[in-house]
């Protein structure tokens, strides 16, 4: 035979297509490559410094954390210092700066030192760091001074004191951020109290006013002190 009739032939099965026609398959799950961003990158250096301190900040540990080789991270911050400028500007962002301009100065201040203590009070192991470093190139910082000094400024504070006296509030808030975190039996003597009578007496009369929060008290007789001793200064210029 030279062949089959046509009804007797086999169905004849489709062309494969060639692989460069063929649908790429995508896979399923989340990226194998982690999608880095300035808000990952933040938050993984908070966690690292919570967990492990300030010296346990280090670009090879940051992206250990983020899941990345250290080449990825240095295409984002090309530095620690880089690193530690979002995570000042983070936490600047979070102190509320919202009173100056819409109240009273005095008012302005109290909500702004409050709010700031409270922030660093939740990073304290920041507070060596963040306090000395400058200011350069972090917008969320510079906006919270901006803030403040326009405040200052227009409550006719002396112009040429207005960064002395946000320092010196800025020295106690961080002092005070500390004070949040001390164990509550800080200041007992223990087996010492006789020969500091006086010490001791105040102390006890501390507790006796069972304070919930003696922290606060102890920080909002220093702001008070401070807001009134630069109330005093600002009236003597206006005179």
């Amino acid at each position: 035979m030279l062949g089959t009739q046509a009804a007797e032939r086999p169905p004849m099965p489709a062309p494969t297509p060639a692989p460069s026609t063929l649908p790429a398959r995508r896979r399923a799950g989340r990226p194998t490559a982690a999608v880095l961003d300035q808000d990952g990158i933040t938050t993984a250096a908070l966690e690292l410094i919570s967990n492990k301190g300030y010296n346990g900040l280090t670009m090879a540990a940051l992206a250990r954390s983020l899941g990345v080789a250290p080449s990825a991270l240095y295409n984002h911050v090309g530095s620690k210092d880089d690193v530690l400028l979002l995570v000042e500007d983070h936490l600047a962002a979070m102190v509320d700066v919202s009173a100056f301009g819409s109240e009273p100065w005095d008012v302005a201040v109290r909500r702004w030192a409050w709010s700031y203590r409270d922030v660093f009070s939740e990073h304290t192991p920041l507070i060596p760091v963040i306090a000395v470093l400058p200011v350069a190139n972090a917008p969320k910082t510079l906006a919270m001074y901006e803030a403040a000094t326009a405040g200052f400024r227009d409550a006719g504070f002396p112009e040429e004191k207005i960064i002395s006296a946000i320092v010196a509030l800025e020295a106690f808030v961080f002092g005070a951020a500390y004070d949040v975190t001390a164990p509550e039996d800080i200041f007992d003597a223990g087996s010492l109290a006789e020969q500091v009578p006086n010490f001791t007496a105040a102390v006890d009369r501390l507790a006796a006013e069972e304070h919930a929060r003696p922290t606060d008290v102890a920080f909002n007789l220093g702001l008070e002190a401070l807001i009134t001793g630069f109330g005093a200064l600002r009236e003597a210029v206006s005179d």
